[in-house]
């Protein structure tokens, strides 16, 4: 184990080891919500569940082909009342950490008002909340405060180079214009195209210019259908204005990632944005790695517009207490979600519960073990659970 996540881990596990009975919001907990402390958590398990994507999902800018078939972790915490609440949980998180939930009453846990005490992992965030909103009976955006919107548009994050596809006979271009198709048909009214083919896999000029006929090529075919890009950090200022420039007229929701959270060629790319047609193209960033006092400043001086931290791993509590921050500096949020449908629908309930998210990442996830609830996507907008907890079950 590297020696940073072994400090990580022993802080966490010493936090959860020194719970006393006055400690952070127990009591709290226990005088506006009796039933949280009612329930003591006697059993946590790890297990795991497949799924899989409705296609193949191909390159991006900087990895090679993500695949179809995928298993993730889940989290699951038993009450001595009957209750059970789980989540995506994570590989790399230790037995030693998740096992030391085992005897804590919920109320010494987390907090309708506060979320989960701060000296917890991340990564049992997201159980924590659906546990405490099976426990009250309510979804977890009603537990939040309900000030947003049910319905927040969503969109399809998974238009890659799927030109490349198969690598032994490449389809081309109408692969990608199929699997937009499909996409809307799902029911999504935005689409966010890979770009950044002037790196890894093309030659510079090649890749630039294939980028701009492919998002050319897809908004003529789907002139209704609303378009974000993102490279993933691979373009550099010029190569984002050079994009921007070849595309003309297009209207783009945001541009993500154009290259790594970088203060000055931010600005100037803002600058640019403003004076070209894109003034209402919003400049996205913060999903990998952020740096996120680099981020906020970015976000209130008006440069950076959107911000894209992952809902898991950044975590569920910590965007809830951002998303105030956010609103003051005119920021709007999107949390990152690739990978599982289950944090699309997690992200539903910061979106109901706080407003201020502008889209949801969409990921289309099919699976046996999980049935993931009623969150139906229809004309471009996703409609949030309203069971208990996240509204989402285990089959197996």
């Amino acid at each position: 184990m590297k020696r940073r996540k072994f400090i990580q881990n022993t802080a966490h596990v010493t936090a959860l080891a020194s719970f006393t009975p006055w400690n952070v919001f127990a009591g709290e907990n226990g005088e506006k919500y009796p039933e949280l402390k009612k329930h003591k958590i006697t059993k946590v398990e790890r297990s795991k569940h497949d799924y899989h994507w409705p296609r193949h999902v191909g390159k991006n800018a900087r990895r090679d082909n993500h695949g179809q078939y995928n298993t993730d972790d889940i989290f699951k915490l038993h009450t001595d009342q009957g209750a059970m609440g789980w989540a995506l949980g994570r590989r790399s998180f230790s037995d030693e950490e998740l096992f030391q939930l085992e005897g804590r009453l919920v109320s010494e846990l987390i907090s309708p008002e506060k979320g989960m005490r701060q000296d917890l992992s991340p990564y049992i965030d997201l159980a924590l909340h659906d546990l405490m909103g099976v426990i009250l009976d309510k979804p977890v955006y009603q537990l939040l405060g309900a000030k947003g919107a049910k319905n927040t548009p969503v969109y399809s994050g998974m238009i890659y180079f799927d030109e490349l596809e198969p690598e032994d006979n490449p389809a081309g271009l109408d692969t990608i214009l199929k699997n937009c198709q499909w996409d809307i048909d799902y029911g999504y009214r935005q689409l966010k195209v890979k770009i950044g083919r002037s790196g890894k896999w093309y030659p510079h000029d090649i890749g630039l210019n294939k980028d701009i006929e492919i998002v050319k090529l897809i908004h003529e075919t789907f002139p209704n259908i609303e378009l974000l890009v993102d490279s993933n950090d691979e373009y550099t200022l010029k190569d984002t204005i050079d994009f921007l420039k070849g595309i003309g007229d297009i209207p783009l929701l945001w541009v993500e990632e154009p290259f790594f959270e970088n203060y000055e060629d931010g600005k100037k790319l803002r600058r640019w944005m403003n004076k070209n047609g894109f003034a209402k193209t919003l400049y996205a960033d913060g999903e990998a790695q952020p740096d996120h006092d680099l981020c906020m400043k970015m976000g209130k001086d008006r440069i950076m517009n959107a911000y894209l931290a992952d809902i898991h791993s950044f975590g569920f509590t910590r965007w809830r207490k951002l998303m105030p921050q956010l609103i003051e500096y005119n920021m709007l949020a999107s949390p990152h979600a690739f990978g599982s449908m289950l944090k699309t629908h997690y992200i539903t309930h910061i979106a109901a519960a706080c407003g201020n998210v502008v889209t949801i990442e969409g990921v289309t996830c099919i699976s046996d073990d999980i049935d993931y609830g009623a969150y139906t996507i229809k004309d471009g907008n996703i409609q949030v659970s309203e069971s208990p907890g996240f509204g989402m079950k285990l089959l197996k």
